[in-house]
C-alpha cells in the first residue's frame, strides 16, 4: 500500500498542474508496458468489479473481434462465481465457446495487475476505487477502461490525468453515449447555429425506479465477501447491507449520488453542446425529500445552477418521479431564441419557438445503435493503433465532466455558492479546497505520487 501523503501538498501540486478543462502535460515516459500488439493479436482483458456495469462492460468487450477474457476479480465470491458460470454459457465474437478453465479469478485487484498476459483492465468497482486502480494499472503497463465517474473527487481526476500522460496508456472513460450516433447528430445540429442564441441549457434526471435501501442494523458481512477489501481507501466502518452493492451510490464515502451516477452522462452532452469549460460559479439546493425514512446521505432531490459566460446550465434530479421536463424522465434541452433541441437516450427533436421569425426545421431522430458496444469498438481500435486522440472519452474528457458534477455536490454539501478560480485550478475558498478538493484515503491506502 502507499502510505498517506500530505493532502495540502497534493492540492498545491495539482493546482499548479492545470486549470480550466483540467488538462495537464506531464512526462510521457512509461515505467512498464504491455506486450506489443499487432492488429491481428488477441487483446487479453482482466475485469475488476463484476456486479453491475463492470459485467456490462465485459460482455460488450467480448463482442469485439480478438478480445479474450483471462482474469476476473471481485471482492464478493458469490458474484465472482456467478460471472464465471455466466461466461461458461457464452461465445466470443468469433462464435467460439469461452473456455472458463483458462480464466484466473481473484479477490484482490493487485493480482490482476500482476498477471503478465493482461493487456486491458476494466474497472467496474464502486467509485471510491476508480482512481487508485486506474493509476496502478497504468503503472503496471495496462490499458484501462474505467467506469464513470472516472474520479470520486477533483483531486483524483487530476491525478488520473497525470498518470495517463506519464505512462502513455490508453484510458477510456465509460461515457458510452459519446459513441451513439444520435447524440453526435444532435450536437452537430446545435453547432449549426439554427437554434439561435442559447441562453439556457437544462439537464435533468427523474428516476422513478431508484430508491435507497431501508434503515437496517449493522451486521457481519455476508459469507464470501471480503469487506475490508471492499472498503479499501474508504473510512473503516461496520458492514451495513443498505450501503453495499448498488446502494453504495447514496453515500459520500463511496460516491456522489445521482449527480455522479446519471449526471456525468447527461451533463457531458450539455457541456459538449456548448463547448463549455468549467463553470465560473455553482449554487445547489436540495435534500432527502423523497425518501426521508430510507438510508441515504446524497440528495434524492437536487437543483443546481451552473454559471458560464453567456449562458446558464441547470441540473435537476429527483428520485421516485418519472415525470420530468418535456414529459421525459431524463434529457438535455438546449433552449435557443429560434427553438429548443431536446436530447436523451431515446432520440432527439426540435421544438420551434412560436415567436421566432426564423423558422427552424423540426427533425426527430430515434436511437439506432448500441453505444456501449460502439464505445468498446473505439477503445479496442485505440489499444491497437495507440492513436490516443481517437478515444471517444479520454481521461481528460472524463475528468472534465466528473469535475463539473463534483462542483455541484460540493456546493450542496457546503451550503454555499462556490466560485472557481480558473487560473489557479481550484475554488476561491481555501477551506472548501481543504475539505473537498481531494478525497481523503484511509487504511494505509494513498494515490501513488505521479
Amino acid at each position: 500500500m502507499h502510505m498517506n501523503n500530505n493532502r495540502r501538498a497534493f492540492l498545491q501540486q495539482s493546482s499548479a498542474l492545470a486549470g480550466g478543462l483540467l488538462l495537464s502535460s506531464i512526462g510521457t515516459s512509461a515505467l512498464g508496458s504491455t506486450r506489443r500488439l499487432s492488429p491481428s493479436d488477441q487483446i487479453n482483458v482482466g475485469a475488476i468489479g463484476l456486479n453491475g456495469m463492470g459485467w456490462a462492460d465485459l460482455t460488450a468487450a467480448l463482442k469485439q473481434p480478438g478480445v479474450n477474457v483471462v482474469a476476473l476479480c471481485d471482492v464478493d465470491k458469490n458474484v465472482l462465481d456467478k460471472r464465471l458460470k455466466d461466461l461458461s454459457g457464452m461465445n466470443d465474437a468469433s462464435g467460439k465457446k469461452i473456455d472458463t478453465s483458462r480464466i484466473k479469478t481473484y479477490g484482490d485487484y493487485r493480482k490482476v495487475l500482476e498477471q503478465k498476459d493482461v493487456d486491458v483492465v476494466i474497472i467496474g468497482t464502486p467509485d471510491h476505487w476508480h482512481a487508485l486502480i486506474m493509476i496502478e494499472a497504468c503503472m503496471a503497463g495496462k490499458d484501462v477502461y474505467v467506469e464513470k465517474p472516472v474520479g470520486n473527487s477533483i483531486g483524483e481526476c487530476r491525478a488520473m490525468i497525470a498518470a495517463q500522460k506519464k505512462y502513455s496508456r490508453a484510458v477510456q472513460g465509460g461515457k458510452w453515449q459519446r459513441s451513439e450516433q444520435h447524440f453526435k447528430d444532435a450536437v452537430d445540429y446545435v453547432y449549426s447555429g439554427v437554434l439561435g442564441n442559447i441562453r439556457t441549457v437544462k439537464v435533468w434526471c427523474y428516476q422513478g425506479w431508484m430508491k435507497p435501501g431501508p434503515v437496517v442494523p449493522d451486521t457481519a458481512p455476508p459469507a464470501g465477501v471480503d469487506y475490508a477489501m471492499w472498503l479499501g481507501p474508504a473510512p473503516k466502518r461496520t458492514f451495513n447491507a443498505s450501503r453495499f452493492h448498488f446502494n453504495f451510490r447514496w453515500f459520500w464515502d463511496y460516491a456522489g449520488g445521482l449527480m455522479t451516477d446519471w449526471g456525468v452522462h447527461l451533463l457531458d452532452y450539455g457541456l459538449l453542446g456548448m463547448k463549455a469549460d468549467v463553470p465560473k460559479s455553482v449554487a445547489a439546493l436540495g435534500g432527502n425529500f423523497a425518501y426521508p425514512d430510507l438510508y441515504e446521505e446524497t440528495p434524492d432531490t437536487l437543483t443546481t445552477l451552473y454559471e458560464f459566460d453567456g449562458f446558464n446550465l441547470v441540473w435537476d434530479h429527483a428520485m421516485g418521479i418519472d415525470n420530468g421536463s418535456y414529459g421525459r424522465d431524463h434529457g438535455i434541452a438546449f433552449i435557443g431564441n429560434n427553438g429548443t433541441l431536446i436530447l436523451n437516450r431515446g432520440g432527439w427533436e426540435v421544438i420551434e419557438e412560436r415567436q421566432s421569425k426564423n423558422k427552424v426545421s423540426k427533425p426527430f431522430a430515434k436511437v439506432s445503435d448500441d453505444g456501449l458496444v460502439n464505445h468498446w469498438a473505439n477503445f479496442v481500435s485505440v489499444v491497437r493503433s495507440r492513436r490516443m486522440e481517437d478515444l471517444r472519452c479520454s481521461i481528460e474528457a472524463g475528468a472534465h465532466v466528473a469535475t463539473v458534477a463534483q462542483m455541484g455536490n460540493i456546493s450542496f454539501r457546503t451550503g454555499k455558492r462556490v466560485v472557481w478560480d480558473k487560473a489557479g485550478g481550484k475554488f476561491t475558498d481555501e477551506e472548501i479546497n481543504r475539505q473537498y478538493f481531494m478525497k481523503e484515503y484511509h487504511n494505509g491506502y494513498e494515490l501513488p505520487r505521479i
